[in-house]
């Protein structure tokens, strides 16, 4: 277990902290076995197409806390994230019935001169105007390459102005030149929360923290059955709910990606216990999970009452899904623990999974535990994975494999990897809801929409036929994994 240190200013990258790699390939099962064993090595690409950034990770979370701005310190490119976020939250506003407001974003605009002589009195006049505009009860600010290169001195800065303005100033340090694992900015928000939001319990709850994105509140129904209450974080929560997450009875969390880092810290440093069991993805993988929430929230026997109810209802439906699907292939490219979570709905279903290009690898989470390990929960439930790449976005050996191999369907959890299965002329699939396919009712979701979208094969089909690929016939008749070094697991498709 790593220990969670929030004396510290910036979080420990993945890399450092959890050993996580971002190049692979090779089966599932040998991936575990090299994780649990210690021997787990990343594989260096020699050339790369594209990347994420820390700094985008952490925006994600601190954006859409409804009362607080960000401030982000950094070129005026680096702001290039606001708009689409903006977007996010301002569609999550009206899902959820709230006022419409804008996102509460600036930018210090560092510039050449700045980066000789110091930007600290641009910042500090940035939050000082973001405070005066917005009136809001925090303000994050938001590291870059840039201000972390030059060294201005963001703690004393965030010190200095939390005394001068009465609200927290909260630097979170994310410069993306410090981890190719982009979802170290999760961890970095969520470091920034919990060492300088979050405040010692004065009691205990009956609130359960849900740790997620943006997506549907699913867990409403499920915890008002056993008396709890829903409390969904980060997106969408005010500074003042979060002061008080400690005093939650449980935290849950829809993908340990997102979540391992705050999960673990509320558990060390407050006692709010996690719930360590990999999210209720596939029957087998929700009945594990639901035994371990009514462990936890001291409610075993209710929770045996759901799940006879639920399988009585769903195992019917999934076996209708079942006999329509048979034979049917599926190739899919995800963040982690969201991938391995669409490779247990996909084999619940019955479709071959001929293989995976997941974001990163986590070889364990901050909890130290390996019952959390999504993954090694996929294998033990439906056999390995023959063909399992851990590629960061890479869409050159994306395009190669599914020239390849043209599965039935293509599953993707991010926009920009869709277009690539939908030129090949593969029926393509995106759900960008983490909630639509959580639990017993989630696999019957995700099945009626494979069907659906295999069923209308017509425009991927015509489009294949129109579009033309940036990719020459040399690199397709290349090895996929061709730039991927060090790597003794490459397949031959």
């Amino acid at each position: 277990m790593n220990k969670i240190n929030i004396d510290e200013p910036a979080v420990s990258v993945r890399e450092a902290r959890l050993g996580s790699i971002t190049g692979f390939n090779g089966t599932a099962k040998e991936l575990i076995e090299c994780s649990h064993a210690g021997k787990l090595a990343d594989c260096s690409r020699s050339f790369s197409q594209c990347m994420g950034c820390s700094s985008g990770n952490a925006f994600c979370q601190l954006s859409m806390i409804k009362d607080a701005a960000v401030v982000n310190h950094a070129p005026v490119g680096c702001a290039g994230d606001f708009f689409g976020f903006n977007f996010v939250y301002r569609v999550g506003q009206m899902e959820r019935n709230l006022p419409a407001a804008t996102g509460r974003f600036f930018n210090t605009n560092i510039e050449e001169r700045d980066t000789v002589f110091g930007a600290i009195q641009k910042l500090e006049d940035t939050v000082r105007e973001a405070y005066k505009r917005v009136h809001p009860n925090a303000v994050f600010i938001t590291t870059s390459c840039a201000s972390g290169i030059i060294g201005d001195d963001m703690e004393s800065a965030s010190d200095k102005l939390t005394e001068e303005l009465g609200i927290p100033v909260v630097a979170c340090y994310c410069e993306g030149f410090k981890s190719k694992i982009w979802t170290t900015g999760f961890d970095s928000a969520y470091h920034s929360i919990v060492r300088k939001i979050v405040k010692p319990p004065k009691k205990k709850t009956n609130k359960v923290n849900i740790i997620n994105f943006w997506g549907s509140h699913i867990f409403d129904e499920i915890l008002n059955k056993l008396g709890y209450e829903a409390n969904y974080i980060v997106p969408f929560s005010t500074i003042a709910q979060l002061e008080y997450i400690s005093e939650a009875a449980a935290t849950i969390q829809i993908c340990p990606t997102l979540g391992t880092y705050i999960g673990a810290a509320l558990e060390q440093i407050y006692g709010v216990p996690e719930i360590k069991t990999p999210p209720g993805y596939g029957i087998a993988g929700t009945d594990k999970w639901f035994r371990e929430l009514g462990k936890v929230l001291n409610r075993e026997e209710e929770i045996e009452k759901i799940i006879k109810k639920e399988h009585e209802r769903v195992i019917p439906k999934l076996e209708e899904y079942r006999e329509k699907l048979i034979g049917k292939t599926a190739y899919l490219t995800a963040g982690a623990a969201h991938g391995h979570a669409i490779i247990a709905l996909l084999r619940e279903l019955g479709l071959e999974v001929q293989g995976a290009a997941i974001f990163h690898h986590d070889p364990v989470y901050d909890n130290g535990d390996n019952t959390s390990d999504a993954l090694a929960q996929d294998v033990q439930n439906y056999g390995d994975i023959k063909s399992y790449n851990v590629c960061n976005k890479q869409a050159y050996e994306l395009v190669n494999i599914l020239n390849r191999v043209k599965p039935d369907i293509m599953i993707a959890r991010h926009g920009g990897m869709t277009l690539w299965g939908a030129k090949l002329g593969v029926p393509t699939l995106l759900i960008g809801d983490e909630q639509f396919g959580f639990g017993y009712q989630g696999v019957l979701n995700y099945a009626d929409r494979i069907i659906e979208t295999l069923d209308n094969k017509e425009f991927v089909s015509n489009l294949a036929k129109h579009s033309t690929m940036p990719y020459t016939k040399w690199w397709l008749q290349q090895d996929p994994f061709t730039f991927l070094g060090g790597n003794e697991h490459v397949e031959n498709y």
